[in-house]
């Protein structure tokens, strides 16, 4: 009989959000009626009309002899790698070269897959809530131990996110090899100035660490003095690797396409101590493990640069930041502490009552038909506090917080 990853058998009980499903699925069999999702951050708007007219454009090209195409650049096609360079990083003064972006199906599998180029033995570090992928991965790969009672893995340094840090923790006094950063954040919806950025990256040149840097939800920061890349910051290019999404900004959820930013400057140290590209790694392991986003996905992406694409984008990502700023005023009237809402989709709050994560999911669920995702899903810190997603239509939104303030308001 085969044997098995030992490791995946740490992993805590399911993954969190076919979790909520269950449990959601559990509730309307009985008792019947629809529920406001509003946990799982998927998008509810449809795809933007200048992305579904390239779709329409590049599957008919697909249909003709010289239109066709098979498989295309490892990195990415340069229609696509270009825009992203001048529109995301160049519009920002940021010098990208096309070669360091590498078009994928997700920042989620990239931010799983990315711990593949890494030695075994590496330790990381991870803001505590977290987007439980960056500690799952992980887990599978065997750099941990097992979990103790509150959830906290052995190998696994826990920087805690609180309200007496704005939950933006400061870089670690405890070397480490990796440390996964996401901002604007998930799932606590705050943002990391750029003091803030600085200290990490000046940290992680001194120490020799790398930093895995979540960006998927750029789009969402309105404020001019934050940025939106941590290569906006000096020094980033020889410490920190950048992961975008099209899930959220435009809809990509079903449709899946991302980036990573790989810096040739970066480098890692093998065991017989040379110095070695972390660029020309993960080069190695796309084009070994992946052949790349079909090119009429592509094209939807490329069409996101363009001025009507930008334009219908960037009202869909003000739509959700309005679904947000209502949700988190009503939920501030009802009388909930509130978090976040502001530079991101997710409002993070304070559970009532003294109730654990799961206990008001499950009254939330009850009282109000509303789904919200428990924060200690998010891992040990997370405890006491909820996530709400702004990603519904107005309608619902507006519904549901005249629900949650019937039944909990103060």
């Amino acid at each position: 009989m085969a044997r098995i990853n030992d490791h995946y058998l740490k992993l805590q009980a399911g993954y969190l959000f076919p979790e909520i499903g269950r449990r959601t699925r559990a509730f309307v069999d009985a008792n019947g009626g629809e529920v406001i999702r509003l946990g799982i951050g998927d998008v509810t708007l449809p795809l933007a009309p200048a992305v579904v007219k390239a779709l329409q454009d590049a599957a008919a090209e697909m249909g003709t002899a010289e239109g066709f195409h098979g498989y295309g650049p490892d990195n990415g096609y340069p229609f696509l790698t270009e825009p992203i360079r001048e529109h995301d990083y160049g519009a920002r003064g940021v010098e990208i070269a096309t070669d360091e972006i590498f078009v994928s199906d997700g920042s989620k599998q990239d931010s799983g897959n990315i711990q593949e180029i890494f030695g075994v033995d590496c330790k990381i570090a991870v803001v505590d809530p977290v987007y439980p992928v960056y500690v799952d991965t992980n887990v599978m790969a065997g750099r941990t131990g097992t979990a103790d009672a509150r959830g906290f893995y052995d190998g696994i340094l826990y920087l805690p996110a609180t309200e007496a840090n704005g939950f933006a923790p400061d870089p670690p006094d405890t070397a480490v090899d990796l440390a996964y950063l996401c901002s604007p954040n998930n799932p606590t919806g705050t943002v990391m100035s750029r003091a803030q950025l600085e200290r990490w990256v000046t940290w992680a040149n001194e120490t020799g660490a790398v930093i895995v840097f979540d960006a998927a939800y750029d789009a969402f920061i309105s404020d001019s003095a934050i940025p939106r890349s941590i290569y906006e910051i000096e020094g980033a290019r020889t410490c920190a690797i950048e992961m975008r999404s099209f899930s959220k900004r435009a809809g990509f959820t079903g449709v899946r396409c991302a980036y990573t930013v790989v810096p040739k400057e970066l480098e890692g140290t093998s065991a017989s101590g040379d110095r070695v590209a972390i660029h020309d790694l993960w080069a190695r392991r796309v084009a070994t493990k992946f052949n790349g986003v079909p090119y009429v996905i592509q094209r939807a992406a490329a069409a996101v640069f363009a001025p009507d694409g930008r334009k219908q984008t960037q009202e869909q990502v003000a739509f959700y930041m309005e679904n947000a700023s209502r949700i988190r005023a009503g939920l501030g009237a009802a009388g909930f502490t509130v978090f976040g809402g502001e530079n991101a989709p997710y409002i993070w709050m304070r559970t009532p009552d003294g109730l654990s994560s799961w206990d008001f999911f499950d009254r939330l669920l009850a009282e109000t038909r509303v789904v919200g995702t428990p924060g200690s899903g998010f891992g040990p810190s997370g405890e006491g506090y909820f996530r709400i997603s702004a990603f519904n239509s107005r309608e619902n939104v507006d519904e549901a917080i005249a629900r949650i303030g019937r039944a909990f308001g103060r």
